[in-house]
């Protein structure tokens, strides 16, 4: 599965996806782009799930017309992610494509 973080995913997390190929906003040098773009340049470059942090995003976006699964991660901090990883994991590997799938990391 490719998969790209955005800004806010902890880059530590990749070591915990080894069979999925993984690609960051920044890399891409999509770190500017607003959500609509972003969303439109990933499912262009054939990413099958969209990793982030912002909460707000499925407010704001309608998936009904893409193909791309949205994780959203209910926090950015490393340590909670990494205790919560086993969801974390699910979470990608089932979320189903034009549709978000909230993760709430608990706190410790």
């Amino acid at each position: 599965m490719r998969i790209l973080f955005d800004q806010g995913v902890p880059v530590p997390l990749r070591a915990y996806l080894p069979t999925h190929s993984i690609e960051t906003t920044y890399e891409k040098g999509w770190s500017n782009l607003d959500d609509g773009e972003l969303l439109n340049r990933s499912q262009d470059a054939l990413f099958d799930l969209f990793l982030t942090t912002d909460q707000n995003l499925q407010f704001e976006q309608n998936l009904s017309n893409r193909a791309i699964a949205v994780v959203i991660l209910s926090t950015t901090s490393w340590p909670r992610i990494r205790l919560a990883i086993d969801a974390v994991k699910v979470a990608i590997d089932t979320a189903p494509g034009g549709q978000f799938t909230l993760v709430n990391i608990p706190r410790r």
